[in-house]
């Protein structure tokens, strides 16, 4: 009995471990081909760690900032919001009505990652202060920062960072 309980965690182990590899796969490998592009609704990120691409809904108005990703019940791996606040300024953000674990990834003005707060709690009306200078903040599934490897210093392609970002699109 008790090897067979083992076995049967064993397997219920691995495949959770092949459903995060599968899901990690559909995060980096768009990723990698969102480096050749630059359009609204992907971005891409890279670092020492490689490199990943999110398809993302920008939230840009205070209207869509406020909604942000309340009520949802899920999300896809390979997907995120992205918040943006110009002029860049402190802000902070909190779970009300939210109904996922998500990592907030705090960007300046040239799109570099200053800060990452992993698995906020869903409901929790907490504030998650980004700190000073934050121009960009983009919302994915909990857990992800972290596996991927996301972490301060990586930098963000996407066109709302123009000619000044740290990895302007076209290069």
């Amino acid at each position: 009995m008790g090897i067979r309980a083992a076995r049967a965690g064993d397997a219920r182990g691995r495949g959770r471990r092949l459903t995060l590899a599968v899901a990690l796969l559909a995060v980096v490998l768009p990723g990698l081909a969102a480096a050749a592009e630059c359009a609204a609704e992907r971005v891409a990120l890279k670092g020492d760690w490689g490199q990943a691409g999110f398809n993302v809904e920008l939230a840009v108005d205070p209207a869509e900032r406020n909604r942000g990703l309340m009520h949802r019940e899920s999300m896809p791996a390979n997907a995120g919001m992205l918040f943006v606040f110009d002029p860049p300024r402190r802000v902070s953000f909190w779970m009300r009505n939210t109904l996922i674990p998500l990592d907030m990834i705090f960007l300046d003005r040239a799109g570099v990652v200053r800060r990452v707060h992993e698995n906020a709690v869903p409901l929790d009306e907490t504030p998650i202060d980004g700190g000073p200078g934050i121009f960009a903040v983009l919302e994915i599934n909990g857990g992800l920062a972290r596996e991927i490897g996301i972490v301060p210093g990586s930098e963000m392609r996407h066109p709302v960072f123009g000619s000044g970002a740290a990895w302007p699109c076209g290069n």
